[in-house]
């Protein structure tokens, strides 16, 4: 179970979305025009989107360029991992993704503050043991100096 936990938050830091047309996505728009708010509900789903597949093709540079310096995560097992981690543990090639499905994903957007949580069925394996299932997850992204970083992350085992 502690692989599996500390496996998911890796993938989850790199997490994204294959095609928005298959996701559920909760976007609430005020008028005809796009508003700044969905404009960067858009811009969250594309770094979602970019991190799945950076996660599904082992990259280690999306998490070293989209991760905060001050970053943490918390496991289903509450163990606390940094940036140092998680880039580390993609670097080793031991990890493999074999599918991941996004669905029920919301953003919420406060100021340069954006929320996302989502349900995340994941398929995988990290060093020959199976960390597949079912996982919620919480991840905040901040804008600084014109660009999203990831601050924070939590992930809990579903059924």
């Amino acid at each position: 179970m502690l692989n599996k936990c500390f496996v998911f938050l890796l993938w989850a830091t790199s997490l994204s979305l294959p095609a928005l047309a298959a996701q559920h996505v909760a976007v609430h728009p005020r008028s005809s025009f796009e508003s700044a708010e969905q404009a960067i509900i858009r811009e969250i789903l594309d770094m979602e989107r970019q991190a799945r597949e950076a996660s599904l093709h082992r990259d280690a540079d999306f998490p070293q360029r989209t991760l905060a310096e001050d970053y943490v995560a918390i496991t289903p097992l509450g163990q606390v991992t940094t940036k140092q981690d998680t880039v580390s543990a993609r670097k080793s090639g031991q990890l493999r993704y074999d599918n991941i499905n996004i669905t029920d994903m919301v953003v919420r957007v406060y100021g340069d503050t954006a929320v996302v949580t989502a349900r995340a069925d994941v398929k995988g394996h990290q060093l020959g043991e199976d960390f597949s299932g079912p996982y919620r997850y919480t991840r905040v992204w901040v804008r600084r100096t014109g660009h999203w970083q990831a601050v924070s992350y939590q992930a809990t085992v579903t059924q």
